[in-house]
């Protein structure tokens, strides 16, 4: 079976680095509200404030800090699937060897949901059910 990703994290794994990054994901949510109040679409890497990327043919610091932390998140094998809402995604194996994701929140005490890959969060089902 070919799975998505290369790195799985059983669930006390995911728990454990979630306490390390969780002050990476609210600093991610912060700089993309930040960059929207600025007119910046970080989704098309547009700036929307002059000639150039922001009038001064540079990117705001905000969005350079946005891509190292999102490359810091994402070279520990963690999915970043929403920056609005802190949404992040940890890959996992259950038992029946079926490829699926830890799913977290920020604002969420812990990680108490997982999807399957083709699912997304709208088909998250408690970690009971692993």
């Amino acid at each position: 079976m070919a799975f998505l990703h290369s790195k799985h994290f059983s669930l006390p794994e995911a728990r454990a680095l979630l306490l390390e990054i969780t002050p990476l994901v609210q600093e991610l949510v912060s700089l993309k509200g930040k960059l929207d109040d600025r007119g910046c679409d970080v989704y098309r890497h547009q700036y929307f404030g002059g000639t150039g990327p922001n009038g001064e043919k540079v990117y705001p610091p905000e969005a350079e800090r946005l891509v190292e932390v999102s490359q810091d998140i994402n070279s520990k094998a963690v999915v970043i699937k929403d920056l609005d809402q802190g949404l992040i995604d940890f890959p996992h194996v259950r038992g029946n060897g079926e490829e699926v994701y830890l799913c977290w929140k920020l604002g969420e005490a812990d990680i108490g949901y997982w999807h399957r890959t083709s699912d997304g969060f709208a088909g998250k089902r408690g970690v009971e059910e692993l």
